[in-house]
């Protein structure tokens, strides 16, 4: 067996430190595997149960940053046992073995330092260097104050220099030291722990190297411009990952839980299953639940992204996060706050970024040739053409400092993880979850939709769509069969009695109701014998005649199941139904042709019904399978080179999801939603389907031009500063301003709003 441990770690905001802490805890003994993830805060370790976790925690502060197992200070312990032969490796070969871990998503949120249980200050004294966290105003951390410090030393230097020429370079290789000395030590405890071509170790010898060859002033400079730097990084990786979190803030404090009768204020995270709580008009709703009494209109835009409330009455499901409307709700508390909705996405998200893209995975493994490359070619520039050609020794070794310093890789580092942690941020904010960036890069690959038809492709449950009156108007053929219906829970029956009520129609129970096993009910009301049921079972009561076989034929031709209401013997009319297609299907359909994917249903319905709904939606229907078939037939669509994705609801159609290239189950937030396959879709609407490869496919376009502006600002000035038109300063603001520019491009994803409404 073996372990695996979750940790929040404070103070990462690049690429190059989670770079440091995987190469760091990953070569520590029983160590078996780390995934970090930057925007997240965390890193999970896999052991074979024998490494120490105090130790792996001391070696990530060892680096510069704080780090505490999920589980301190009151924490629920994310540590959890799993086989040996059940690690993750949909990173690594392209299928996906969900093995992830929602037993326990009690992440305490409210620690946004990462550090539970330890102190906030900085942990300078061991290692001289503060990674913490940017919560609050950025000029209280002690990052932002070494910078203004070492502005400040600059500034005083300068003016010593104007005003006492004699002191110029001493006061400028102070200002130097006052920034470089924090870098230095970071860069010795990388490279003690295996990295040794940091971005740290490009610093340090650049800014010695101008020292030595007398460009103190820039020196100086170039340390406060990559402080800087560093500082707008950690901005923007705390903006990052304060998009994830912000759902967390979703969650009110306090409840209003019914206790002896009386509503009392307790704290959310208090509520127990099966606790009564009450939602007053305007309130946030505490807990996932179901409601047993009020109706009401439901906000549920922050969890699910539906712009549009929801009506909530007696047994509708409701999520915690989302804003009541303007009735009183009772609410039966369906799952603790460490597992409601919230907590749940949150979890899968952060874990989803400690997956890497297969993109990021082969940026990784360039960047660990490249950086010592570029350490080489900077020597080569340095030195050839003074020993070659006999130039100045001064200006070639300047121009080879500088082509050090463009060679930092942070931007291009940077460029793949950020954009996958937008682009899944950005989705979880509208209800579409993905299991890493593994399954966000694969999305845009995909040509071919398989659907599921019930609670899928339709709503799940079936609606009256005929009413044929025979010998009197619809209404009161309605009227009668709701009468024999009131006070049934049967699906059928409670589609007409929603009708009726849908239509203003009176209902009063008939007399005597009752069932007759298989083909209908009976009753009687005003004195009238009153049955509804089968065509098959009117027959045996009365002849329908040819006429009415037709009208009957033509409804089930069209999916739609009849049932044949009778009043004192005679025929009063037909109700038709049907399970209806959602009202966004036909878009969502139309939405993913127009990305250039076909769709095709898969269902186990008779083959009348999956034809009509295929038709009404523009698809093929392949009808009457079970799972298995299912399965194969998904099995076969990729052996045909088709790059399949499978919706479905994740329960009997577990088998093709986990067949199909990716799985997409369709749900409201259940576990078996968010535990079968690689994607879920939160609130249910077919157009997201399109939304989510659209964003994909947004991402990976985003990706694109980050790694653009990485590699094409730093092939120009490599060309100018090689020709002596640029130097050290614009070599530092072009890592600088590459990294600050590739960050700021990827988080422009996490305004996106879906295909057609990008902001």
């Amino acid at each position: 067996m073996t372990r695996q441990t979750r940790y929040r770690v404070a103070g990462m905001d690049c690429a190059s430190c989670a770079a440091k802490i995987d190469t760091a805890v990953r070569r520590m003994p029983g160590i078996e595997d780390v995934k970090v993830s930057v925007v997240a805060g965390t890193m999970t370790t896999t052991d074979n149960g024998s490494a120490d976790v105090d130790a792996v925690s001391s070696k990530v502060e060892s680096l510069g940053y704080k780090a505490s197992k999920v589980g301190d200070s009151g924490l629920e312990s994310r540590e959890r046992l799993v086989p040996a032969n059940d690690h993750d490796d949909s990173c690594q070969d392209g299928h996906h073995h969900h093995d992830h871990d929602h037993d326990d998503h009690s992440h305490r949120h409210d620690d946004r330092t990462g550090a539970p249980g330890r102190s906030t200050e900085a942990p300078t004294g061991t290692h001289g260097h503060d990674h913490g966290p940017l919560d609050g105003p950025w000029w209280k951390t002690s990052k932002a104050q070494l910078t203004i410090v070492c502005a400040l030393a600059l500034g005083a230097a300068f003016l010593a220099g104007q005003m006492l020429p004699q002191t110029q370079p001493w006061g400028f290789i102070i200002a130097m030291f006052v920034g470089l000395i924090p870098i230095a030590r970071r860069a010795y405890m990388g490279a003690i722990n295996g990295s040794p071509f940091s971005i740290e170790t490009l610093m340090t010898v650049a800014a010695i190297g101008a020292v030595i060859i007398g460009a103190t002033e820039e020196a100086a400079v170039v340390v406060l411009l990559f402080l800087v730097g560093e500082l707008l990084e950690g901005i923007a990786a705390s903006r990052a990952r304060a998009s994830i979190t912000a759902l967390a803030d979703l969650m009110p404090k306090t409840a209003l839980l019914e206790m002896d009768g009386e509503p009392r204020t307790v704290p959310s995270d208090s509520l127990t299953v099966g606790a009564v709580i009450l939602v007053r008009p305007g309130d946030r709703i505490s807990a996932d639940g179901d409601v047993i009494s009020g109706d009401s209109a439901v906000n549920e835009a922050p969890v699910t992204g539906e712009s549009v409330p929801k009506r909530k009455e007696v047994d509708d499901r409701v999520f915690a996060g989302t804003v009541n409307g303007e009735g009183v709700l009772r609410i039966r508390v369906s799952a603790t706050s460490a597992d409601n909705t919230i907590a749940r996405v949150i979890a899968l998200v952060e874990e989803a970024q400690e997956s890497k893209a297969p993109t990021e995975r082969y940026i990784d493994r360039f960047s660990k040739y490249y950086t010592p490359g570029v350490m080489v070619f900077a020597l080569l520039v340095a030195i050839l053409p003074p020993l070659v050609a006999g130039e100045d020794w001064g200006t070639w070794v300047y121009r080879g400092l500088a082509v050090l310093l463009i060679g930092c890789p942070c931007a291009l580092v940077i460029s793949t993880p950020a954009a996958i942690a937008a682009g899944l941020s950005a989705g979880a904010r509208r209800g579409l979850l993905m299991k890493g960036g593994a399954v966000l890069e694969s999305l845009r690959k995909i040509d071919l939709v398989a659907f599921d038809k019930t609670g899928t492709l339709t709503e799940g449950k079936p609606q009256v769509t005929d009413i044929v009156g025979i010998g009197r108007d619809e209404r009161e053929a309605l009227r009668l069969a709701a009468a024999l219906e009131a006070g049934s829970s049967h699906p059928l029956a409670l589609a007409i009695l929603a009708r009726a009520d849908a239509d203003v129609v009176p209902i009063r129970a008939a007399e005597n109701a009752g069932a007759v096993g298989g083909k209908g009910v009976v009753g009687s009301l005003d004195g009238v014998e009153l049955f509804l049921g089968s065509p098959r079972a009117a027959r045996e009561r009365t002849e329908l005649g040819a006429e009415l076989d037709d009208k009957i034929a033509v409804l089930n031709d069209s999916g739609k199941t009849v049932s044949v209401l009778l009043a004192g013997g005679e025929i009063a009319g037909l109700i038709a139904m049907r399970d209806e297609p959602r009202e966004d299907a036909i878009a969502g359909i139309g939405r993913l042709k127009e990305l250039g994917a076909d769709a095709l249903m898969l269902t186990g319905d008779n083959t009348r019904t999956a034809r009509a709904i295929a038709a009404s939606l523009g698809m093929e229907a392949r009808a009457e399978l079970l799972p298995q078939d299912k399965q194969r037939i998904v099995g076969e669509l990729r052996t045909a080179g088709r790059v399949v994705a499978k919706v479905g609801d994740g329960i009997n159609d577990a088998p093709a999801l986990a067949a199909a290239d990716i799985g997409i189950a369709m749900g409201g937030g259940t576990d078996v939603a968010l535990e079968t396959a690689d994607a879920a879709i939160l609130h249910g609407r077919v157009t997201d389907v399109a939304d989510m490869i659209g964003l994909s496919r947004a991402t990976m376009s985003n990706i694109f031009q980050n790694i653009t502006i990485a590699l094409g600002l730093k092939a120009v000035f490599l060309v100018t500063t090689v020709l002596g038109i640029t130097g050290l300063w614009p070599a530092i603001l072009a890592d600088t301003g590459a990294t600050v520019l590739v960050t700021a491009n990827a988080m422009r994803l996490l305004v996106w709003r879906g295909i057609g409404r990008e902001a």
